[in-house]
């Protein structure tokens, strides 16, 4: 049974930075396509950062080059460094996993996705 969990949301001024890590177990790490997702109040689940098996990676517009996803075999977590954040970037921040490759276009879609982690509140102030 995967299981995933987050870590390192907080609070922090525009221009910081955080990492959020997502520690994954209960699976073959390979053939595992990741992915964090946000959604903040009022709003719907957002796809922001993609990395497969291969290591490809895709982002979304409002967080390119400024995001970056990466994966650790040896610790079994996915990682999202966060620079020069801003108020907008204000959300709950979710990991999610899928066994499997995805197409592209298909990557920051959260309907692909049947793992999720308990998510980690990021605020931007």
């Amino acid at each position: 049974h995967v299981q995933l969990v987050e870590s390192g949301g907080g609070s922090v001024q525009a221009g910081g930075s955080l990492r959020l890590a997502c520690v994954v177990t209960g699976y073959t790490y390979s053939a595992y396509c990741f992915a964090y997702f946000r959604q903040a109040p009022g709003k719907e689940r957002e796809g922001i950062a993609f990395i497969d098996d291969h290591g490809r990676t895709n982002y979304a517009d409002s967080v390119k080059g400024r995001f970056t996803i990466s994966k650790d075999s040896a610790e079994l977590t996915v990682y999202l460094q966060m620079n020069n954040l801003k108020p907008a970037d204000t959300a709950m921040y979710y990991c999610a996993a899928r066994y499997g490759p995805l197409g592209m276009g298909w990557e920051l879609e959260p309907g692909r996705y049947n793992y999720w982690g308990q998510g980690t509140q990021v605020t931007v102030s």
